[in-house]
């Protein structure tokens, strides 16, 4: 079972959060089951960027992304080279360490 690192976060995860999930569990339900209220506006069905994640550590352990979550990826507030969807991360053995951007889309967009 992989352990998940959740760095702080000021509104989702303020104290910041080490999930034990069991493998084959996507990263977005595994922080939703751990009070992590992570945003999924799309309710995970990779069509928006809100559950964009950075992965801190373990980033290599995981599967390449589809042509799909990339081209959203592209689309994503803060993207960095190791940003992924966590609605699209399925987790497997290894541990990760995760960083929520401060914002999403939808959050930089309502701001503005």
């Amino acid at each position: 079972m992989p352990q998940i690192v959740i760095l702080p976060h000021p509104t989702f995860c303020p104290d910041g959060a080490v999930i034990d999930a069991p493998v084959g569990k996507t990263l977005c339900d595994a922080m939703l089951d751990s009070d992590v209220d992570i945003e999924h506006a799309c309710e995970k069905s990779c069509a928006c960027t809100t559950c964009h994640v950075v992965i801190r550590e373990g980033f290599d352990t995981l599967d390449d992304p589809t042509d799909k979550e990339e081209d959203l990826l592209d689309m994503a507030w803060g993207l960095e080279a190791n940003s992924r969807l966590s609605c699209q991360v399925v987790l497997g053995d290894d541990d990760l360490v995760v960083e929520i951007p401060k914002y999403t889309i939808n959050h930089a967009s309502e701001n503005h």
